[in-house]
Parts: C-alpha cells; sequence; structure tokens
C-alpha cells in the first residue's frame, strides 16, 4: 500500500488536503438552475444515484444554495455530522448571510469534491473533515461568505428587474426591497432571473453581528425529528442495488497472521457467497488495515457471520502473544526509574529543585480506552473496472479517498465518496481501515459490498486512546507555590506506526508543551518514555488533553491539600501571573488564562464552592483549554461508608468565543462532561496474551442515565466574536473535578483511572 493511504489511517485532523486551499468565493461558486426554475449557487451540480421518489431537483446537492421557487431553501453541508450539529450549524451560517427564514431550510449532504490540479489535488467545495474540533471554525468565514454571495445575487436581479441602483435595494428574510421604488419581491419571483446572472465579482459584505437573526440565537437541531423517528440514514442503513454483503474473521491476537484457512464447513452454508484471505500490515509497519484476517461474503450479513463462525482459521505466532497490561503498567514503572527523552526543558529544573522548601511527587496511571461508537464501523464499497463508489460513516472524506485509491490503484477523481450520517466518531472515524477492507473485497469479487462490523469487531479492532503513567514532580517555595515542576510520561504513543514518524518525534502526540502550567512556573521540564505494546493508538475524543489534564488538575489539588491552601485560590493565583501565552500547539497561536479563572470562578460560585459540607460530601474543581476553547468543571459528590459514590450535582461552562448555537454548544458540553465522566468511572481496554479482553457493553459499562444527576448545568459563556469548535472541550477537566470532589468527600485520592471499585476497597481498609 502506497504511504498516503497509510498516512490517511493517521490523520492530523487539523491539517487539509494535499494542497493549500483558496477560499475565495470567486474560485468556487457558479450560477445555475434547476429543471423547475430554482436558484443554484455553488458548484456544478453533480447528480447522484436516484433512491426512491428523490426528484431530480433534490438530487443537485453539488450546489450550497438550491433556492426553490416556493420560496424553500435547501442548503448543502460539506461536512460530516457526527451528531455535533454541524449540519445545522453550518446552514445557519448561509442562511444568515443570504437572509432568509430559518423555518423553510432544509439541509442535503454533499458528497467530497476534489479538483485535480497539476501539482495534485484541492478541495472543490472547501476543507472536508472533522476532527480537533476544527469544524465551525474552518467554515466560520467560507460558509458565510457563500450566503452573502446568494444575497447579493438575488439583489442583483431585484435591481435589473426594478431597473434602480443597485444600492438602493436591500433584504428582508426571504424578500428583496426597494423602499424608495415602492417594490418587494419574495426570492423565488428571483430565482429565474438570478440563475441567468453570474456569481457578483464585488466582495459580498458580511452582516455585523448586531444584525444576527439567526447566528448566535439557540436554535434545534434540524434534523432531530428525523434522528428520534429513525428517518435519518447512516452508513449501517445503506442499501443499493445487487448489493452484497461481507464480514471478516480478523486475527484474535495483536499482529498475527493467518496459517490456514479450512472454509469447507463456510461455503456449505446457505447464502455463503466466497471466502478468501484479506492481508494484513506487517509488525511495526504503517496500517492500511487494522489486521490480517479472512473475509467472508454472503447474500446477507446474518449469513456472512454464519459463514465467519463455520470457519476454521490456525493463526501463526504473534511477536505480541505475550503482550498484556500487566507487562505494560510494570514496564512503565521500570521506565520512569530511569532517564528518558528530555522533550522541552526551560530555566534549571535540577536546581530549582534542590532548594525548594518542599518537594511534592506523584504518579497517576490512565488506561486505554475504546472509542466504542454506538454504529460499529460499516462501509459500501463498488469497485469497478474504471470507478468506485464509497459510502461510509467518516471523519475524513478525503481519507476515505485515498483509502479506497491505494486499495484499488484507482485514481482519486474516479471514486466518488459519499458521507453518511455518523453513528459516533470521537476520532475513530479519522481512520478509514474499513473503507479499505470494503474496497478491498469489491475490487476481489466484483460485487458491490456492503461490509460490516459487529460490536465485538469493533471493540477488540480499534485504534485506542493511548494509556500512561505520568509522574509530576513539583518544587515549593515557603509559600507552597510551585517554583520547579516536572511531567514525566512513559506512554505508548499514538504516533507509533505513523509512516515516515521518527521515533524522537513520538512523544509529541502525548505532551503538549505550552499547556498549563508551563508559561506560570520558570523551571519547567517534560519528559518521555515509549512503551511499545502491540495495540493500535488513535486519537480519541480531545487525545493528550485527556490525560494531562487529569494529571496537572489532580496534581494541582494535591499540592494545595499538602499545603493547606485553597485548591481554587492555588490555580487563581498561577493563572494570574500570564496575561497572555504564545500557544504552538492546536488550538493556538495563543491561550489567555484570564478566560479559563473566569470559568473557574464562575462554576465555583453556581456551586457555592467553599460552603461547609456534611460529611462524606465534597466539592472538586477543574479547568482546562483544549483546542483554541476553555472549559471547567465543579461537581458535587457523596461517598458513604461503604464506597459508594453518588454525583449529586454538575456545573459545567464553557468559553468558545463566540457560540453560533447556544443550544448545541451547551449539548455538547453536556455530552462531553458525561463522555468524561463514564470513562473515568469504568471503562478501560485490557490485553491478556495479545488479545482484548473486553468484547462488548457488558465487560466495557458506559456510564447509566441513573448515574448523572438531575441536577447539571451546563453554561455558555462568550467571550467575543470568533467562534472555536466544541466538540472536545468540555471532557478534559470533567475526570479531575470528579476525582477531587470524591478526595473532599472521602479522603480517598484517586490516581488511576478509571475509579471502578477503588472507593469501596479503599474505605474497607
Amino acid at each position: 500500500m502506497s504511504e498516503t493511504h497509510q498516512a490517511s489511517l493517521q490523520p492530523n485532523p487539523a491539517q487539509g488536503d494535499s494542497q493549500t486551499v483558496d477560499y475565495s468565493r470567486r474560485r468556487f461558486l457558479v450560477v445555475g438552475a434547476t429543471v423547475s426554475g430554482g436558484l443554484l449557487l455553488g458548484l456544478p451540480a453533480i447528480a447522484l444515484p436516484n433512491r426512491g421518489n428523490a426528484s431530480p431537483d433534490d438530487r443537485q446537492i453539488g450546489f450550497f444554495i438550491n433556492i426553490l421557487a416556493n420560496g424553500e431553501v435547501i442548503i448543502g453541508n460539506n461536512q460530516p455530522e457526527l451528531g455535533q450539529g454541524l449540519r445545522t450549524t453550518l446552514a445557519m451560517l448561509v442562511a444568515e448571510e443570504l437572509d432568509v427564514d430559518w423555518g423553510k431550510v432544509r439541509i442535503e449532504s454533499m458528497p467530497l469534491g476534489l479538483l485535480k490540479t497539476a501539482e495534485g489535488y484541492t478541495w472543490k467545495y472547501g476543507g472536508q473533515g472533522v476532527g480537533g474540533s476544527t469544524g465551525l471554525t474552518s467554515n466560520w468565514t467560507f460558509m458565510r461568505e457563500v450566503g452573502a454571495s446568494g444575497r447579493l445575487l438575488l439583489i442583483q436581479a431585484a435591481a435589473q428587474l426594478w431597473n434602480v441602483p443597485l444600492e438602493q435595494c436591500t433584504t428582508t428574510p426571504g424578500s428583496v426591497i426597494c423602499e424608495k421604488a415602492g417594490k418587494k419581491a419574495h426570492y423565488g419571483e428571483l430565482v429565474l432571473l438570478a440563475s441567468r446572472l453570474s456569481v457578483p465579482q464585488s466582495t459580498a459584505p458580511l452582516k455585523s453581528m448586531d444584525d444576527f437573526r439567526i447566528i448566535g440565537k439557540p436554535h434545534n437541531n434540524k434534523e432531530v425529528i428525523d434522528i428520534i423517528t429513525g428517518k435519518a440514514r447512516y452508513g449501517i442503513d445503506t442499501s443499493m442495488p445487487n448489493m452484497r454483503f461481507a464480514v471478516i474473521a480478523r486475527s484474535p491476537v495483536l499482529n498475527g497472521r493467518v496459517a490456514s484457512i479450512d472454509d469447507s464447513a463456510a461455503r456449505k452454508l446457505k447464502g455463503v457467497l466466497d471466502v478468501f484471505h484479506i492481508e494484513g500490515p506487517e509488525p511495526d509497519a504503517p496500517y492500511h488495515i487494522l489486521a490480517h484476517g479472512v473475509a467472508v461474503v454472503a447474500t446477507s450479513t446474518w449469513a456472512a457471520i454464519q459463514g465467519r463462525n463455520a470457519l476454521k482459521v490456525k493463526w501463526q505466532e504473534s511477536p505480541s502473544r505475550n503482550d498484556s497490561s500487566e507487562k505494560f503498567w510494570q514496564q512503565n514503572q521500570e521506565m520512569l526509574a530511569g532517564t528518558g527523552q528530555i522533550v522541552h526543558d526551560q530555566g534549571d529544573f535540577k536546581a530549582a529543585l534542590g532548594v525548594a522548601t518542599k518537594v511534592i511527587q506523584h504518579r497517576y496511571e490512565l488506561p486505554f480506552v475504546s472509542h466504542a461508537p454506538l454504529e460499529p464501523q460499516n462501509c459500501y464499497a463498488w469497485v469497478q473496472k474504471d470507478r468506485a463508489h464509497i459510502i461510509a460513516p467518516t471523519q475524513m472524506p478525503s481519507g476515505a479517498s485515498r483509502a479506497a485509491a491505494a486499495a484499488t490503484g484507482l485514481e482519486r477523481e474516479h471514486i466518488r465518496v459519499e458521507m453518511s450520517r455518523v453513528g459516533g466518531g470521537f476520532g475513530r472515524r479519522l481512520n478509514n481501515d474499513y473503507v479499505a477492507e470494503a474496497c478491498i473485497i469489491s475490487k476481489r469479487t466484483g460485487w458491490p459490498i456492503k461490509l460490516q462490523w459487529t460490536r465485538e469487531d469493533d471493540m477488540t479492532n480499534d485504534f485506542y486512546r493511548p494509556g500512561g503513567t505520568h509522574e509530576v514532580i513539583a518544587g515549593l517555595d515557603e509559600k507552597g507555590l510551585p517554583t520547579a515542576w516536572s511531567q514525566r510520561l512513559a506512554s505508548g504513543s499514538k504516533y507509533y506506526r505513523r509512516p515516515n514518524m521518527q521515533n524522537e518525534n513520538l512523544w509529541e502526540a502525548e505532551l503538549y508543551p505550552d499547556d498549563f502550567p508551563k508559561a506560570m512556573i520558570k523551571n519547567f521540564r517534560l519528559e518521555y518514555f515509549h512503551n511499545t505494546i502491540g495495540l493500535p493508538r488513535g486519537s480519541w475524543r480531545a487525545p493528550a488533553h485527556t490525560a494531562n489534564a487529569f494529571v496537572v488538575q489532580s496534581f494541582l489539588d494535591e499540592i494545595a491539600h499538602a499545603t493547606g491552601q485553597d485548591p481554587l485560590a492555588l490555580r487563581l493565583e498561577l493563572l494570574g501571573r500570564v496575561e497572555q501565552q504564545p500557544y504552538g500547539n492546536h488550538g493556538g497561536p495563543t491561550m489567555t488564562p484570564g478566560r479559563l479563572s473566569r470559568l473557574l470562578k464562575f462554576v465555583a460560585d453556581r456551586i457555592d464552592y467553599g460552603a461547609d459540607q456534611a460529611p462524606g460530601r465534597g466539592v472538586g474543581i477543574a479547568g482546562h483549554f483544549t483546542f483554541g476553547g476553555y472549559a471547567a468543571h465543579a461537581i458535587e459528590v457523596s461517598v458513604n461508608r461503604a464506597g459508594s459514590l453518588k454525583i449529586e450535582r454538575i456545573v459545567a461552562a464553557i468559553d468558545c468565543g463566540f457560540a453560533a448555537n447556544p443550544n448545541a454548544v451547551a449539548a455538547q458540553l453536556q455530552g462531553a462532561t458525561i463522555d468524561g465522566l463514564s470513562t473515568a468511572l469504568n471503562l478501560e481496554i485490557t490485553v491478556r496474551e495479545g488479545r482484548v479482553v473486553q468484547q462488548n457493553f457488558d465487560d466495557y459499562p458506559l456510564m447509566q442515565i441513573a448515574r448523572v444527576p438531575s441536577r447539571f448545568e451546563a453554561h455558555v459563556l462568550n467571550y467575543d466574536d470568533t467562534p472555536t469548535g466544541v466538540g472536545e472541550i468540555g471532557l478534559p477537566s470533567s475526570a479531575p473535578a470528579l476525582t477531587n470532589a470524591i478526595y473532599n468527600a472521602s479522603g480517598v485520592r484517586i490516581r488511576r483511572l478509571p475509579i471502578t471499585d477503588q472507593l469501596k476497597k479503599a474505605m474497607a481498609t
């Protein structure tokens, strides 16, 4: 497989496709008309295969805007939808600048759009792909410009119709008016004339924030009715003519290979059509798919699964056969006893530690975790001699295009990629290994194939969040304030087996040098050790922030308690040392500590932080800067004498600059909080004899709704007029707020996640 395809399995979500993107409105937008006389604004329309009773107009979704003669507006969405409400929010940006009635807006999904140039491929509809909380920020200006161009086009049409100067015309929702001439026309009356004009070459002015009617106002998800009534179409719902179904028996041992296959019983089963070996990657080589395996193709998914169950596969002895969680954690401890790679060193940490009044040192452990999306991986692929058609729930459709190209040998301009709605991503679908698998099977058989993973397939074949052991050391002055700080980490890097990745750079995915409290402490050191366990690793919601926020925010509380300080006051003192700091990691270029202070004080005030608590009750706080946004949590818990934990109250706050859709931001903050708490309470992937132990939700138990308190506040605090993404920002500070609250309620310090039964064991002793 080519390096391009391998790279697509371990993407950097902050980056676009291969070429620098010119987001100029004039480069992309053209005008056209539907067969029924509607106005199309965008790119030349692409007719999709007719499904059901879809009309030709319904299939013209290569355009960003389709204004029908009856005034209804269809807005094309160019981004994957993972449940974060991005389709609705991006449509709001277009609708605001187009100046239409939001109630008349309908949203359609656009396919992947690539253009081949002499220099390579570039975007056709603007960058397409979501990860790193970039879905909104990367489209904030572009999508508004699309709407503004449409509005200007309609104004030009009206001015021409009425023979009045352009500057005398303006709009009200869904209409153009000229007060001086006493004229008014609904958009539907202007679409035919507007479709004959050229896209305005002058820059269409964007609205002032003071004039927003749609952006910044709370709106429900446009698709919520379809979701709750089962009309929304996910990848798993794909049904195409003459489609066959496939499953794969993958190596149960990490990095295992097929030794022999006895498929005689499988081939005798009704519905089984074909069985064959699929070659996986070599150990330590970059991934093109996750594992070696045996594909079973049948007339239904059920028949394919039964055929897989009937296989007799012998596996070669794997180099990872002795891998285990127990061994991993032991090796981490042994590494930390030595000297690792110093990846950041400012000031003189050793000297400052030597003269410190007090030294505090603790270790924390965070496990490997699975993405566990509700919808297991799946993909429809039809590979023909000169073209391929892909329908997949993917976060990175360009990565799906690269994966398909590598698996088929086709040029990317001949590969059509459609994005279905995604039933949960959390970073898992940044990788497109399941797309490559489906293409391999379709190319081998010549049939249109729907590849379906089961829950067990998904749980045991993942790009897991890296596990690691953190050691933090701080030297304190006579006031109990840190003058020296070191974070030492032994982990399995997310960058393991990434193409062209040098060993000395593996740390970059696990430690972010500019994170708090680097700028606040003069003597600051980061040290890294890499553990090469055979588990695949990848991006899991808010990647390294989920681990580092837990470590740093837990350690701050430990410093405060060891020195008799208030944990909130300690945080505010450190954050107050710097007004603004450069931030070179994703989410930069700057971080403003005062914005985090504002949130911490807000959640503390809302939960009545500092008030006397009854025995067995406690409040914990934490805050973190993630991908350009800020979040803080205050959590109140109760712990009884038997060690039973109850979360009594949650107060969460987010500063994402400007909330384009406050409802969506609040929902994302709630979801991220629950995800963070669910993971902290119960979730861990373990390995025994080279095999992933956890198989399904019975041994990987997500948080039950009964554990979420009714007193759950999610606050959105705007700061300026520039939005950031929010999908990951609300997660990192939830776990340390919980464990800090547990300590204040019980005196039990949780330094290893998940919590599981640690409290009960500690209280019993």
